[in-house]
């Protein structure tokens, strides 16, 4: 028979190494970004945004070697924070910079 169990704390463990691999993902792209470009954008700085990520990255490490239960506040409080930069801050400062001319109809 099939241990429930086992699948389950295996599904578990996947989706805390998935949300590791987003956070520093996230804590990487954070940290390459230039400080102006938050500042432009009108985002959080950016010393709060490597905070707050470098807490994502670390609880859900955590969660990812099994030192915290997989589904705790930490691990899902991370999740969340990942989530935002990356679908609210990432797109914003990522158009910051790079330059180029273009006009109302695109690239000239």
């Amino acid at each position: 028979m099939i241990e429930i169990h086992g699948i389950l704390d295996l599904i578990f463990w996947l989706l805390a190494i998935g949300a590791f691999a987003m956070a520093a993902y996230a804590f990487v792209h954070a940290l390459r970004t230039p400080t102006r470009a938050f500042a432009i954008t009108g985002k959080q700085t950016k010393k709060l945004w490597m905070i707050i990520l470098g807490f994502a990255v670390l609880f859900a490490f955590a969660a990812a070697v099994q030192y915290l239960h997989t589904l705790s506040i930490f691990t899902i409080a991370s999740v969340i924070a990942s989530g935002i930069y990356l679908a609210d801050v990432r797109p914003a400062v990522s158009e910051i910079g790079k330059g180029g001319n273009s006009g109302p109809y695109g690239l000239y």
